[in-house]
């Protein structure tokens, strides 16, 4: 009988990391889907101390950085201790997954050609959208009643005959109105990922915002386009930002998001709304006389999203800490207008659209529990909040006074910098 496959220790200390570790970050793709197991539960960790810890420590965290990189993709030896037959079939296996890689890639460029042919049927709905938001022409009356809501029929006569009557007031006082005002303003004031991007200065230049349009590019990438009418604020006529993958295929043979890249926005005079003026103070050196100047610094602004984060070189040490997670949300800013904004802009100006956002977050199945058991817990905190409610009321007021209590975690902002 043949001994049994032992373990070779390693010369050196690695990482147990298995030998097919990948050496190269995931793949960034509106495919990937955000890993979770929702069974395992975790110790409760103090997130927001450790996050403080570390944004006080740029050293330490570049250091942890750089001893992780260098265990990315080593072995820990066991593929080594293998014997030689055994050593061949993982090879063969290897060699097989290399074919299915291959498929995988295939897979996902004909994805893509499929996603070009049904944007070409899409446009000319686009199209059509834009001229009508626009004041260009009037739906049709088969467009208005397939538009209509499904419980519109069901309505009492009475409550019918005033909606007619008011509709009719409306009619008149809006015989001016061009199109659709602050239509896709609006949408994006109601997306999930915008409005905290979107300030109150801002909201004057996107109220001249006609059209969101995208366009594919020849090598794999997106291109988004924003149509403005004549305003106050730039020159341009329209603004872009296009988004490039790699040409390499990533694992699983989705495309690895590269960099985006943003148009130069040509702003007006003192117009620019990225940045803002602030008071200084300067002091002649000579007379020691002060003086207060104007100096133009930068601000948060949606039209940041037009400069986008750039991808670190890998000679560049001095990179902020968060560039990674900056250029994960950019670009999912980007799939979230390609993917969701144009495509049901309607939805977002309505609201509908937050419907089906709300139901995705509703639906987990680990926030629903048996109703007798949820009534026994409550008996339960009942009666400890009767036997420990004036104790627990003094342990707060001691944890305040004497500076103990652990900090709270911020809600995660989603703003672009």
């Amino acid at each position: 009988m043949s001994e049994p496959i032992r373990n070779k220790k390693a010369d050196f200390p690695v990482a147990p990391t298995p030998q097919n570790t990948p050496a190269n970050n995931a793949p960034i793709s509106s495919h990937a889907q955000q890993p979770g197991v929702s069974s395992i539960k975790e110790e409760n960790l103090d997130t927001a101390a450790a996050a403080s810890l570390f944004a006080r420590n740029p050293a330490l965290v570049s250091m942890i950085q750089g001893k992780l990189g260098h265990l990315v993709g080593r072995s820990s030896g066991y593929i080594e201790s293998l014997p030689p037959v055994v050593r061949r079939r993982v090879a063969g296996l290897k060699g097989i997954q290399k074919e299915h890689a291959k498929l995988e890639a295939q897979f996902q460029e004909e994805i893509l050609e499929l996603e070009k042919k049904y944007f070409g049927k899409f446009t000319p709905l686009y199209q059509r959208r834009s001229t009508i938001v626009n004041g260009g022409v009037e739906p049709t009356d088969d467009e208005v009643e397939a538009g209509k809501e499904e419980d519109e029929e069901e309505e009492e006569e009475e409550e019918k005959a005033k909606a007619e009557d008011e509709e009719e007031k409306k009619k008149d006082e809006g015989e001016s109105i061009v199109g659709i005002p602050e239509f896709w303003l609006s949408a994006m004031k109601n997306h999930v990922s915008l409005p905290e991007m979107i300030t109150e200065r801002d909201e004057e230049a996107l109220k001249h915002l006609t059209d969101i349009r995208m366009e594919y590019l020849d090598r794999p990438g997106f291109r988004l386009i924003f149509e403005f009418s004549e305003n106050e604020f730039f020159t341009n006529k329209t603004i872009s930002k296009t988004y490039y993958y790699k040409d390499e295929n990533g694992y699983g043979g989705d495309f690895i998001y590269d960099h985006a890249e943003g148009s130069q926005i040509e702003w007006k005079a003192d117009k620019d709304l990225t940045l803002r003026l602030e008071s200084k103070k300067q002091r002649n050196k000579n007379t020691k006389q002060t003086r207060v100047v104007k100096v133009s610094v930068p601000t948060e602004s949606f039209f940041n999203f037009f400069s986008p984060p750039q991808p670190p070189t890998d000679d560049d040490e001095s990179v902020a800490g968060d560039i990674e997670e900056r250029l994960e949300l950019d670009y999912q800013l980007g799939e979230d207008i390609k993917e969701k904004l144009i495509p049901r802009a309607i939805d977002w100006f309505t609201g509908k659209a937050l419907q089906y956002e709300e139901l995705g977050d509703e639906m987990d199945p680990d926030e629903f529990e048996d109703e007798d058991d949820e009534d026994e817990d409550e008996d339960d905190e009942d009666e400890d909040d009767d036997e420990r409610g004036s104790d627990r009321d003094v342990e707060d007021d001691s944890d305040e006074e004497d500076g103990t209590s652990k900090p709270k975690k911020e809600a995660a902002e989603c703003k672009q910098n």
